[in-house]
């Protein structure tokens, strides 16, 4: 009898237990319903499962490829649940609407749950309001005053090229990956600016952090980071390699804080030598505006925003370029008949040349164009109730206006899937600027570094194509294959340089 009437207790704590979980679930289930519940006038999209919205079945290999068939399906205006409601605007008219035409309502960054674990509305990229105005007029300010776009920082572009096409030559026309060496000639440009500093080839520590910047570009693309933005509360108490992410980051912050440091230390307000001391002048002047944010921490995170960015877009877009000069050969030899023909092999290129090389100048905008290293764009949020392209987003939003369908799109391009530098180029083989050429973006958001990256591609490009003969290695054909992070970049990229 004993027996019994424990085994029966036991089956009602069993039944308790199970009913609690049941009617928790049954709640979470019927919360995020109600919570997530899309208002009138939404975008369409593909059904979501309760809780996990659109993630179960969404691409992350390939997003941007993604994005483009749900766009062909529920049109240019979409949206789709990856934790929260997300819209995504496809082609060049209805991007161009929301992010210049309606700019104003779309210059704010999401609130998401990993940039508030790192960022905390601090630095250039991720900020929002009152202190991202002032920090970014602050940076365009101090970026032109230290020669983005003139003379002073295109002879130290053209140095570093010096010293990059001797590190290839070192190659003695061997196959190799150039990932690492163009990231650090790359990155010592912008370090030269914001640092005063530029780091060897062999410096082991740099390329240390180097690597470190590429493994973190490439998990913030990754399954498990996504997942960590869509779900927090849960990622964060689970181990797995999302919290690589913050650790990595931490110790190129440690890295920018030293730098800082060491600036402070012989820091003089009447002789600045770079970014840092301007930074820390304006620190000093702007102490009557809390609100500006000019603070210690701030301006690490800013240093951090330009090094990462400075660093990564623009070595990408090169390694996409010798790519695409391996793969279409013919390209490759009358790019350097227009060198041979205006510069010649007696002095290195200038930007004076840009105007009388339009169709190097033309090559360059379309290895950008095919490269597309920011598929999807930075993402950014409505910062009021809005309408695009017929829809109500309301204001809180997180839109992306999908770079990719405007590099690619068939009303804009006549071989939107072709490598053809004729789509920069008129019937009279002049050079010609297009509308639907957004690899910087667009609007209040665009990118602050742009002409310094149109300075390094036309500068490096030049010098690369007036010195070496590009091939793959022998028997390997050329692959476009890609690999997707934070940016789209070339999958195993061997080359071979041999002089010319």
């Amino acid at each position: 009898m004993d027996s019994l009437q424990g085994l029966c207790h036991c089956l009602w704590q069993w039944l308790d237990v199970r009913s609690a979980l049941v009617f928790l679930f049954v709640f979470l289930v019927l919360a995020d319903i109600f919570k997530n519940r899309a208002p009138r006038n939404f975008p369409p999209g593909p059904v979501s499962l309760p809780l996990l919205g659109n993630l179960w079945g969404f691409d992350l290999e390939k997003p941007h490829l993604y994005v483009t068939q749900l766009a062909e399906k529920y049109g240019d205006v979409f949206s789709i649940r990856l934790g929260s409601r997300v819209v995504f605007v496809n082609g060049y008219k209805l991007v161009k609407e929301a992010l210049v035409n309606q700019g104003d309502s779309f210059t704010d960054r999401p609130k998401l749950p990993a940039a508030d674990v790192l960022v905390k509305n601090r630095g250039l990229v991720m900020s929002n309001g009152y202190s991202w105005k002032q920090q970014r007029r602050f940076t365009l300010t101090t970026l032109r005053n230290f020669g983005v776009g003139r003379k002073s920082l295109e002879d130290r572009i053209v140095e570093e090229s010096r010293f990059l096409n001797e590190a290839i030559e070192d190659e003695q026309g061997k196959p190799f990956d150039p990932q690492y060496v163009f990231s650090n000639a790359i990155s010592n440009i912008i370090c030269s600016v914001v640092f005063g500093d530029r780091f060897e080839y062999t410096d082991t520590h740099f390329l240390e952090l180097l690597h470190l910047i590429d493994e973190t570009l490439k998990l913030q693309g990754s399954t498990w980071f996504q997942i960590y933005n869509a779900f927090p509360q849960i990622m964060k108490r689970i181990p797995g390699p999302h919290n690589k992410v913050f650790s990595n980051w931490e110790t190129v912050i440690a890295f920018v804080k030293s730098k800082i440091d060491a600036h402070k230390v012989d820091w003089d307000p009447s002789c600045p030598r770079d970014y840092i001391d301007c930074y820390l002048d304006e620190i000093e002047k702007n102490k009557d505006d809390p609100a500006a944010r000019f603070q210690e921490d701030n301006m690490c995170f800013c240093v951090f925003d330009l090094f990462v960015a400075g660093t990564e877009t623009t070595a990408t877009t090169l390694r996409w370029g010798l790519l695409y000069m391996i793969k279409y050969p013919e390209i490759q030899k009358r790019v350097q008949a227009e060198i041979d023909r205006v510069v010649g092999q007696g002095r290195p290129p200038s930007m004076a040349d840009r105007a009388k090389m339009p169709y190097t100048d033309a090559v360059i905008h379309e290895v950008q164009r095919m490269g597309n290293i920011v598929p999807l764009n930075v993402p950014r949020a409505a910062m009021k109730d809005v309408t695009v392209g017929g829809y109500f987003i309301p204001k809180g939003t997180q839109i992306f206006g999908n770079l990719t369908s405007v590099m690619f799109d068939k009303n804009e391009w006549e071989n939107p899937h072709t490598f053809s530098p004729e789509h920069f180029l008129d019937s009279n083989g002049n050079f010609v600027r297009r509308d639907a050429f957004m690899p910087f973006s667009a609007g209040k958001r665009a990118c602050p570094g742009e002409k310094l990256a149109l300075m390094e591609l036309f500068l490096f490009f030049t010098s690369f194509l007036q010195r070496f003969n590009f091939t793959g290695p022998p028997g390997e054909e050329p692959s476009l294959e890609f690999k997707m992070g934070t940016t789209l970049s070339p999958k195993n990229l061997k080359i071979c340089a041999v002089p010319r």
